[in-house]
């Protein structure tokens, strides 16, 4: 067997933080580490994106543009990479191409060296414009399979889709498992069927919540995985990703070796792990978030929806109607052709569900989401919708066949109008795109802190704003 160096993407800046901590790690929490993060010779440091945009409006009152900015000051050696929602980028709905252009251009701009775009229902139309834009501005353009299980989901199915994501220029592949349903002799079989069917590198992302994750990477790099991702370990394990310094350790000197130096990692680790300790005293990060939890493995429905559920019920008073809910979650998947359950669609599915348990009659009482997913606006469902089912959903309406965002006028002009009273950069207009009245709030507190008005005690901070 020839040798072959195993790439490493630490995720400990964006999604372990992410899944474990809801997101909240400050800048200047990150700022004293970047350098010696920068030393280790990673393959790529995932820092952005994801819900890092959202958290740093909304809680942490950071400029995620200068969150960007600074991370590449200070990591000048290491590739930089983000997570990207396909035509939503990091919002909610679906946005014009000249937005989602304009975005890129500016993630570029300012120090993105590789941008991972996925889409809820792997249609891979909703990825084409923005694979165009990251080549257009020289990023590399990584393309995530949403990985799900289901009648559906066979190999074949992955491979078709695997060749796709080639055929529409992508530079690599990533099986993205973030609700850890991966088995270790599944992601054999699934590597070795898509580097079979492509010439891309294949890069491997599963979560640690059903306690398989370091075992899926072994069988995956043994069946021919480039990358993988992990966590550095005093934010690893638990809902987050296997720990780097474990998967380092594992692969010296083997054919797989990472060449990186574990004493380098190890002081790595004595900063987060006094990071770790911060989270866990202020109760931040709570304990039950590390623990192994093979739920997901048994109802096939990711650890953060199954919680968001039960949260749902308990608000109204209902959570012993958990398991009958867990029940109707598979019949609504069906109904709705499949879709894989991940942002949005994983919250789509377990809404209505609950709404079909507690109303006493499925789809008496339909949400606005859900009506959009069988109409068809967040794309084409891995399974054709019956349509005797669409019709009972949507009425008269027409079902959207065409690209959704096909059917949307450019909007950058508009957007730029309606906050240019806040527009301090130019990538404020992005900033405002996704998060409207979030981000307002958040200019409204940068101008304040610049006049010397503390915007906690002033009024202005607070009104709501027409967008």
């Amino acid at each position: 067997m020839s040798k072959k160096k195993i790439l490493v993407t630490e995720t400990i800046l964006r999604d372990a933080h992410q899944s474990l901590i809801a997101t909240r790690m400050t800048m200047d929490e990150m700022l004293p580490i970047l350098p010696q993060l920068d030393k280790i010779g990673f393959h790529s440091l995932e820092c952005w994106g994801g819900a890092t945009f959202d958290s740093c409006l909304r809680f942490l009152n950071e400029d995620p543009w200068e969150r960007l900015r600074t991370i590449r000051k200070n990591c000048p050696n290491t590739k930089l990479q983000m997570l990207f929602r396909g035509q939503n980028m990091l919002g909610y709905r679906h946005y014009a191409d000249d937005v989602l252009e304009y975005f890129v251009q500016k993630s570029v701009a300012n120090g993105m060296d590789i941008i991972r775009i996925f889409d809820a229902l792997n249609d891979i139309r909703n990825l084409e414009a923005a694979v165009k834009a990251a080549k257009k501005e020289g990023a590399h353009a990584q393309i995530a399979i949403s990985y799900t299980t289901g009648p559906v989901f066979d190999t074949k199915y992955f491979v078709d889709y695997a060749k796709k994501i080639e055929s529409v220029g992508a530079d690599s592949i990533c099986i993205k498992d973030m609700a850890a349903l991966l088995t270790p002799y599944r992601t054999e079989e699934l590597v070795k069927a898509i580097k079979k069917a492509v010439k891309i590198p294949v890069d491997l992302h599963t979560h640690y919540t059903s306690g398989l994750a370091s075992m899926c990477l072994l069988k995956g790099i043994e069946a021919g995985a480039d990358i993988i991702d992990t966590a550095m370990s005093p934010l690893a394990l638990g809902t987050s990703h296997a720990p780097t310094e474990s998967m380092v350790a594992a692969l010296q000197g083997t054919d797989y070796d990472t060449g990186l130096d574990l004493v380098a990692l190890s002081e790595v680790r004595d900063y987060f792990m006094t990071l770790r300790k911060k989270y866990l005293d202020s109760g931040l990060l709570d304990p039950k978030m590390l623990a192994v939890d093979a739920n997901a493995l048994i109802y096939q429905v990711p650890g953060g929806m199954l919680s968001n559920l039960l949260s749902q019920l308990k608000q109204m008073g209902k959570e012993d109607k958990l398991e009958e809910v867990m029940k109707e979650v598979p019949k609504v998947r069906k109904d709705a052709g499949y879709p894989p359950l991940v942002t949005p669609t994983s919250q789509i599915v377990g809404t209505q569900a609950v709404s079909n348990v507690l109303f006493g009659e499925r789809y008496k009482n339909v949400n606005g989401q859900f009506k959009d997913l069988v109409q068809g606006k967040y794309g084409k469902t891995p399974v054709d919708i019956d349509p005797k089912f669409r019709k009972k959903i949507i009425g008269d309406e027409k079902p959207v066949t065409c690209r959704p965002a096909d059917l949307l006028e450019p909007e950058l002009d508009k957007l730029k109008k309606e906050c240019e009273e806040w527009t301090e950069q130019e990538e404020d207009v992005l900033s405002y795109a996704q998060f409207d009245r979030v981000a307002i709030k958040f200019f409204e507190k940068r101008r304040d802190a610049k006049a010397g008005i503390d915007s906690e005690h002033f009024d202005a901070a607070n009104k709501v704003h027409p967008v």
